[in-house]
């Protein structure tokens, strides 16, 4: 069968549309705004995460200097700590250039307290492949950026403009393999959070 015929058969056999469930309901339900970052914190610390509350970018670098030797390469889309490599200094750079990076810091406009999911899109990772080899990824998001369920974050994401976005929850494991955890399989060995008040 070719592959027209294949497609002509799939969209003769859709379901009828229906619309879409009224999520006014959700929003009432949590829009209790019980201490979102209280939640996130507990969340994402039991999935492997390390969470940090800061109320300034000069807190954030010091907590990196005691964790990061100063001669590794750290890649930073955010301009504040500028004693790091610029993303859009090396966007178009070949991906392989990114081998050796032990951190890379991102920004974030949208956590989801039910899950520790962070929501990024192209236009703050730079390159996409930046959150996904470095060794090491630390995000910054404001206290004001969360929503409690990933119904709501959906919503906030559903209009909005990108090309490329990624929910990232936790350092990168699986136990797959004979049911033994194993931390930085995929991706980064670490997800530091920064939250800023």
């Amino acid at each position: 069968m070719s592959r027209d015929k294949i497609l002509a058969a799939v969209k003769l056999n859709q379901p009828a549309a229906l619309p879409l469930p009224d999520m006014d309901v959700l929003n009432n339900l949590t829009n209790v705004r019980t201490d979102l970052v209280t939640k996130y914190k507990t969340v994402a610390t039991a999935g492997g995460t390390f969470v940090h509350e800061v109320n300034g970018f000069d807190k954030i670098k010091a907590i990196l200097k005691q964790n990061f030797r100063p001669e590794v390469k750290i890649i930073s889309a955010l301009n504040e700590p500028s004693d790091y490599i610029y993303t859009d200094t090396v966007k178009f750079e070949d991906r392989h250039n990114f081998a050796d990076v032990e951190l890379t810091i991102l920004r974030s406009n949208l956590g989801v307290a039910e899950n520790g999911a962070l929501w990024l899109t192209d236009k703050q990772i730079g390159s996409r492949v930046l959150p996904f080899i470095a060794q090491h990824l630390a995000v910054v998001i404001g206290k004001d950026d969360f929503v409690p369920t990933m119904a709501q974050a959906y919503q906030v994401i559903g209009d909005a403009d990108y090309g490329y976005g990624s929910f990232i929850s936790g350092p990168s494991k699986t136990a797959d393999i004979e049911q033994s955890l194993v931390i930085g399989a995929h991706g980064p060995r670490s997800l530091s959070v920064f939250i800023l008040s």
